[in-house]
């Protein structure tokens, strides 16, 4: 199973779990969006109001001195909105028409840790993806060898060499 498949599946696990449940997405803390099960509404714009919603919901519980954030309710008159943060790197959003919260909650804060894990094991680069760290073309060289010390710009081809006064 690929990955999309595999958060995908996870949303639709936690959506027969609470079948009261309207939609469900999980998004990147950057706001865009990674998987979704929002019918009727744009995930794209669900899952930018989301990053904001959970970095103005942890920054208030840390000032408060209530700690980590666990979860954002936003009530409407029909339903609410409840996110909550999915590992280091996501954020589950789940639409909900607000009839037993406590059961929602005990479901998706589960599936929220799972999704979380999953996504910031694919966020964390593996050896043969691993970009190797761009040098300082400035930089000293490790081991200085005559050639390796003179400017680039001396050398006009394989085995001539140029003054640095005349060109």
């Amino acid at each position: 199973m690929n990955t999309d498949a595999a958060l995908l599946a996870e949303l639709h696990r936690l959506r027969r779990a609470v079948p009261e449940i309207s939609g469900a997405l999980l998004a990147a803390v950057d706001g865009l969006l990674i998987a979704g099960d929002l019918p009727g509404t744009d995930p794209h714009h669900v899952a930018a109001l989301s990053a904001a919603n959970l970095g103005i919901g942890d920054r208030f519980a840390q000032l408060v001195g209530d700690g980590p954030l666990r979860e954002s309710v936003v009530r409407g008159a029909d339903g609410c909105v409840v996110v909550y943060p999915a590992g280091e790197n996501g954020i589950l959003t789940v639409v909900h028409p607000d009839t037993d919260l406590a059961r929602l909650h005990a479901e998706a804060r589960q599936a929220a840790q799972r999704l979380g894990a999953l996504w910031d094991a694919l966020r964390q680069p593996t050896v043969a993806t691993a970009i190797p760290p761009a040098t300082d073309p400035d930089a000293p060289l490790a081991t200085r060898t005559p050639m390796a010390a003179l400017p680039a710009g001396l050398w006009s081809s394989p085995g001539g060499r140029r003054s640095p006064g005349r060109q």
